[in-house]
């Protein structure tokens, strides 16, 4: 196959290895270029060579690139992968160290206590602009496929600002839909089962799901009448259908699927996270789950070196020859040789695939990919009161968020504090922008949003 796939931030080694390790199992794609992209060359040279070592002992002939610069990477790209994190995790935790002195939780704080944190958007909206600007002045044809955080945010803003842009934010949360399947079905295979899970990056609940053409929703409802509480005491601490999310079926009648009510999405809604005695309650301790997320990537990337520099370290020993499951390979197939299928994807809402959200937001829903592109597909939408919770707390706030951005006012940032669970008043809000802007690195930012 004779197409380029650029890949930038390519010294994330995890989505580097799931990326080839995917192309060297899908046949269709083989003898296509992959050119890594990093600014990082130590990280982007392990991954490089971790890569071509994998597909050498596959037998699969792909061309692995590797390059600095990322006009030079772009140049003649079919497809273009975005997983890059400007501001690394150290930055964050600094800025939690900060809101958390000021009085902010984890639990519905989606634009403080979140790895989507304010101050992190801020650097990764600079490099979605940019990337999208060289994207339509270098190879203006080519998919862009944008991983990297925010996927709300990030394709929302894209998607108004730069519409000739052929794009899609991809996220691979919806997969929880698997395990409520298995909780339903018991053993199953996954080409048979169908479901319909909509709303916006990080919060889709569950409203259809169907194997061999049954509905099975009315099994997963026995199961949580007469199963979960024998689950609740096996599961861990933030589990993804633990007490919490399982309530919130029961309060809804539809299920919270993925990163819509865990910590890694936000930990939605905060009133299960009032005190430390509720938290306990609900099994949830966000804190020990970032803790333990933290010391997981640090091991992946000690070990993804380790192996980078260990020659006779068997590759397909260490990460096994299957399907990662994330989309990113599959859609690229379905494109490039033209392979109908359906994916869950984010797209600004331009057809009402969501009834109401607004149409130039962007929406997490399914889509039918082939040969001529990325099609969004008509849902029914979710029940009227998650709808309202969706517009307030994960809407608005990134209206209010883009708003401040784009026009780099300090007021609008200190209105989206204002709008957090955790904002008692405008003074604690404005000590906390105060302090976080004040924070070495954050200069530029703190420059950006003028007081007006």
């Amino acid at each position: 196959m004779n197409i380029k796939i650029s890949l930038i931030g390519a010294g994330s080694g995890a989505f580097s290895l799931a990326l080839i390790r995917d192309l060297c199992l899908t046949r269709n794609l083989e003898g296509c270029t992959v050119n890594f992209m990093d600014i990082d060359p130590q990280r982007l040279t392990a991954s490089a060579n971790v890569c071509r070592r994998y597909a050498a002992e596959l037998g699969v002939s792909l061309r692995i690139e590797q390059t600095l610069n990322r006009a030079e990477c772009l140049e003649g790209a079919d497809f273009v992968i975005n997983t890059a994190l400007v501001a690394g995790h150290a930055r964050l935790r600094s800025g939690w160290e900060i809101a958390q002195r000021h009085g902010y939780r984890w639990g519905g704080s989606l634009a403080i206590m979140h790895d989507e944190a304010f101050w992190i958007n801020f650097y990764q909206l600079r490099l979605f602009e940019s990337l999208a600007e060289d994207i339509l002045r270098i190879c203006p044809n080519a998919w862009y496929l944008k991983v990297a955080n925010s996927v709300l945010g990030g394709t929302t803003l894209l998607s108004r600002t730069y519409p000739s842009l052929k794009m899609t934010g991809l996220c691979h949360g919806f997969g929880g839909v698997y395990q409520i399947a298995q909780f339903a079905l018991g053993e199953y295979e996954k080409e048979h089962l169908s479901f319909e899970l909509p709303g916006v990056n990080h919060f889709i609940w569950l409203t259809k799901l169907s194997y061999k053409g049954e509905d099975v929703l009315p099994r997963f409802r026995r199961w949580v009448e007469e199963e979960s509480r024998a689950y609740f005491a096996t599961c861990g601490e933030s589990d993804h259908m633990g007490p919490k999310p399982v309530d919130l079926y029961r309060r809804f009648g539809v299920a919270p699927v993925g990163d819509t009510a865990t910590v890694g999405g936000g930990a939605w809604g905060w009133w299960y996270h009032t005190d430390d005695a509720t938290e306990k309650k609900w099994q949830e301790n966000p804190q020990r789950w970032w803790n333990g997320y933290f010391d997981w990537v640090e091991r992946v990337a000690r070990e993804n070196f380790r192996v980078a520099n260990d020659s006779t370290v068997k590759m397909t020993e260490y990460l096994k020859p299957e399907m990662s499951g994330e989309q990113m390979v599959p859609i690229i197939e379905s494109i490039a040789c033209d392979l109908p299928r359906t994916f869950i994807v984010n797209l600004p809402n331009t057809n009402d695939y969501v009834p109401g959200v607004p149409r130039d937001f962007a929406v997490e829903i399914p889509a039918r990919v082939d040969g001529q592109g990325i099609h969004g597909l008509m849902t029914d939408g979710l029940p009227t009161e998650l709808l309202g919770y969706l517009l307030r707390d994960r809407i608005v706030p990134w209206e209010v968020e883009l708003a401040a951005y784009q026009q780099g006012s300090r007021r609008l940032l200190e209105e989206l504090v204002v709008l957090d669970p955790w904002t008692k008043s405008m003074r604690q809000a404005r000590a906390f922008v105060d302090e976080l802007l004040s924070l070495p690195g954050h200069e530029e930012m703190k420059a950006h949003y003028r007081p007006v």
